[in-house]
């Protein structure tokens, strides 16, 4: 923009240019007619033209003298304001956070501004007066052309830094601003990228995570909904190929500390081969190093596994990820997972398969606590109602003041559970069951005419007296938590129940031992025998 009293100083001095030309054009015309008339000369009229004349050039110089100054004023004034504005330019230049580069018709670098210097890891040296080519690809050294010999243009392209490290930049180039003089602007877009691809790769993890927790979440809630060890292996199973995908997917279980067996197995449509059905640890090395350090085992590519032809069961497979099932600090079993490709799996699925194995080894010894319980329990009902005919028949014989011995000796011999009969007097034995010796490892010619005490069958030896005074006052003890000991001396945890009988005119109690079931399930049972007792 051009200030206001610049443009009336250069009409002033236009104004006074021409004033001085009227002037100077009239004493020249006076002059000449002067000359060319010497009639004229009379001394009144050539005085006045003379004096005329010299006014003329007075003014004239005076206005060609003022032109002078306002001149070169105005060459100050412009001179400052080119000054300015260079620096103006060169602040700009310096600062601008973009590269900038001014080239050449020959593509040689005549100035770079620090962001350029910065950009391109070069030193000004060798930058300037350099040509570009040498900061761009081979394959791109024909785009210099398109730099310098087009008006203006766009785009991305790579460059070379000065160690020779690629970069992704947005160009923005116009050619001749000034004659001969190419400008180029360059952005560094690597930043931008990085920061899309790793948005990109967060949303991914965030997306997988949930994913996964979900997974993880419906599988946990499967896995305690029903304790069958059938629907908790095929459960397992089922989440565990969809969260990795595999040829074949199998739970192997321990049998003892080095023997394992397969419990369950599933297999993709594309497999179609027979797994072994028991391993020896120790002869397969890979399944012994898992259960030995009850670390988990990723190998990527069984080719370079030692020994691997001979892994029974898993010679076909080329990808092979191994994880422990561990509950209570003991391993129960494996979860392995087979593919016919090499380089299948990867660390993330190993982590998935860790995560998958917490639930499964707590869902996996739930199940087998509970078929236990339902083993024992079946028994324990067994035994209750051997225990429940036994009281029905000494009621009977109690009735009839008559005991059938043979009646009584035939279920106290064939009884599975433990029987003992002693006097209520110092706990003398007169006789117990077969069930009776294996359970606590005496013979029954050791045991008779001796007594409790003497045997030191009781853990406490003051529960007795204790137990003998409920047994007076109620005529009975039924379900009595206790500690015995076997002929070891190994204490065992014992459910006591004892009733009052007369045998041979000596009043006797006769006892029933089991052993103590899991807290839950004891309580059920306690409570439908306390039922049947009544």
């Amino acid at each position: 923009m051009t200030a206001p009293g610049s443009a009336f100083s250069r009409g002033a001095r236009r104004r006074g240019l021409y004033a001085g030309s009227i002037l100077i054009s009239l004493a020249v015309a006076t002059l000449l007619v002067a000359a060319f008339l010497p009639r004229l000369y009379h001394r009144p009229l050539s005085t006045v033209l003379l004096t005329l004349v010299l006014i003329a050039l007075t003014a004239a110089i005076a206005l060609h003298v003022r032109f002078l100054i306002l001149a070169r004023r105005e060459q100050r004034e412009t001179a400052r304001a080119l000054s300015t504005t260079e620096h103006e330019f060169q602040a700009i230049f310096d600062s601008a956070l973009d590269a900038l580069l001014i080239l050449d018709d020959q593509g040689i670098c005549l100035e770079a501004n620090p962001a350029a210097l910065i950009l391109l890891g070069a030193r000004r040296d060798q930058l300037v007066a350099q040509p570009i080519s040498k900061f761009q690809p081979h394959e791109q050294e024909n785009q210099k052309e398109d730099i310098v010999g087009r008006n203006e243009r766009q785009g991305e392209m790579q460059v070379l830094r000065q160690d020779g490290q690629p970069l992704f930049v947005e160009y923005s180039a116009k050619s001749n601003y000034l004659p001969h003089r190419h400008f180029v602007a360059l952005r560094d877009i690597t930043a931008r990228k990085s920061a899309e691809d790793q948005m990109s790769e967060n949303l991914r993890l965030a997306e997988s995570a949930r994913a996964e927790a979900d997974a993880l979440r419906r599988t946990t809630l499967a896995l305690t909904q029903n304790l069958s060890m059938d629907y908790v292996l095929d459960t397992l199973l089922q989440s565990l190929m969809k969260l990795i995908p595999c040829d074949s997917a199998q739970v192997l279980l321990a049998e003892t500390q080095e023997r394992l067996f397969l419990a369950r197995e599933r297999h993709s449509p594309q497999d179609d081969h027979q797994s072994a059905m028991t391993w020896n640890a120790p002869e397969h090395p890979p399944l012994m190093q898992v259960l030995s350090t009850q670390d988990s085992l990723l190998v990527g590519n069984t080719a370079r596994q030692s020994g691997w032809s001979q892994f029974k069961g898993h010679r076909h497979f080329r990808s092979w990820l191994c994880v422990p099932l561990v509950a209570s600090q003991s391993v129960l079993g494996l979860l392995s997972l087979g593919d016919s490709e090499a380089d299948t799996f990867t660390g993330e699925h190993l982590r998935l398969a860790e995560s998958l194995a917490l639930p499964a080894a707590a869902a996996i010894q739930n199940a087998r606590l509970y078929e236990q319980a339902e083993i024992y329990g079946t028994e324990l009902e067994k035994h209750l109602a051997d225990l429940e005919r036994t009281q029905q028949a000494l009621q009977k014989a109690e009735e009839h003041s008559v005991l059938s011995e043979d009646k009584f000796t035939k279920v106290f011999r064939a009884s599975p559970i433990a029987f003992s009969i002693t006097t209520v007097e110092g706990g003398r034995v007169i006789d117990v069951n077969e069930a009776f010796e294996r359970r606590y490892g005496y013979s029954r010619d050791e045991l008779i005419g001796r007594t409790t005490v003497e045997i030191g069958i009781w853990d406490d030896p003051e529960e007795r007296p204790r137990m003998i005074g409920e047994i007076r006052e109620r005529g009975c003890i039924r379900n009595h938590a206790t500690r015995l000991r076997n002929r070891s001396g190994e204490a065992v945890e014992t459910i006591y129940s004892a009733q009052i009988i007369h045998l041979d005119g000596q009043v006797c109690i006769l006892a029933v031992t089991e052993d103590l079931p899991d807290r839950a399930r004891l309580q059920a049972l306690l409570a439908r025998a306390s039922s049947l007792a009544r």
